[in-house]
């Protein structure tokens, strides 16, 4: 027998279920991903090196001081090296010791005839130098060289260092016979002259000695260094060509007047003092005692 369907029955909600494609639907039955990390940590292979698991580990809290320690220590290494080197003694007498050694060193000047280690001379005044000492050198063939230092430490003074300067720049007798040397020492505000036989005799010993205890330390008191070096230097030349000494600055006397009273003056207020006070111990039992007999009396 044959079965006849009826077409109602091809639309069957049954077969249109299995004919329709399923489309997703947010509350549908099937069954959520599951997350990713998951699968991560599912995926990720575990490990059983226990080198690395302690590699991985945070550091220990006493790796981290001792590594603090360590920088605190070096630290104030660096900081102790450091004031060692600027406060000891030391290393600031070898630098002034190099100075005054580098002046003895490097010669006599060749295109001047000046050596300004402390650098106190003017462009000026080396210029004025040059051309004065320059020419007495050509007419009377003495050469005169002028040394400005900072402070002596090799020697006691400048005429030690002057003479060491000489013995140094002209070794013989033939080469530092009409040689004069002029040290300016400006942190002491003092000098010296020194020369061959030639020029101590052309200058004179008055000159010299003038020229040592006026020109330099009176000027150089007043760090008036540039006009120091030259007025002594046209002071030697006048006495080389044997012109009338042109002196120099004389002394300043600066009296700061004093508060205090002298002696005189203190015995003249100690006098009237005592008078005054005398008078006012007399005029406070008198007046008191005639005034309570005259109060008295009246009665």
């Amino acid at each position: 027998m044959e079965t006849i369907f009826s077409p109602h029955s091809f639309f069957n909600p049954i077969f249109m279920t299995t004919i329709r494609p399923s489309s997703p639907k947010p509350n549908s039955l099937s069954p959520p991903l599951p997350p990713k990390s998951t699968h991560q940590s599912l995926l990720t292979p575990i490990s059983s090196n226990p080198k690395k698991h302690q590699s991985e580990s945070p550091k220990p809290l006493f790796s981290l001081s001792k590594s603090c320690l360590s920088n605190a220590q070096q630290g104030l290494a660096a900081l102790a090296l450091t004031l060692a080197l600027h406060l000891s003694p030391v290393v600031a007498t070898g630098v002034a010791m190099a100075s005054e050694f580098d002046v003895l060193n490097d010669g006599p000047p060749k295109d001047s005839y000046v050596v300004d280690d402390a650098g106190v001379l003017s462009r000026v005044t080396k210029s004025d130098l040059k051309q004065l000492l320059g020419d007495l050198e050509s007419r009377k063939s003495f050469h005169i060289d002028f040394v400005t230092v900072r402070k002596l430490t090799s020697k006691a003074d400048a005429f030690e260092y002057a003479d060491q300067v000489l013995e140094r720049w002209y070794p013989s007798i033939e080469e530092g016979n009409k040689k004069g040397i002029v040290v300016l020492v400006t942190s002491q505000k003092e000098g010296a002259i020194t020369g061959g036989p030639a020029f101590i005799e052309a200058v004179g010993n008055n000159v010299l000695d003038a020229t040592v205890s006026e020109n330099i330390p009176v000027l150089a008191t007043d760090e008036k260094y540039n006009e120091a070096v030259y007025s002594s230097a046209k002071r030697l030349v006048a006495a080389i060509d044997g012109l009338p000494d042109p002196g120099g600055p004389a002394f300043k006397e600066n009296k700061r007047e004093s508060n205090f009273k002298t002696k005189e003056e203190t015995e003249e207020k100690r006098g009237q003092f005592t008078l005054v006070v005398g008078g006012l111990l007399v005029i406070a039992f008198v007046v008191p005692m005639a005034q309570y007999y005259a109060y008295v009396s009246k009665k």
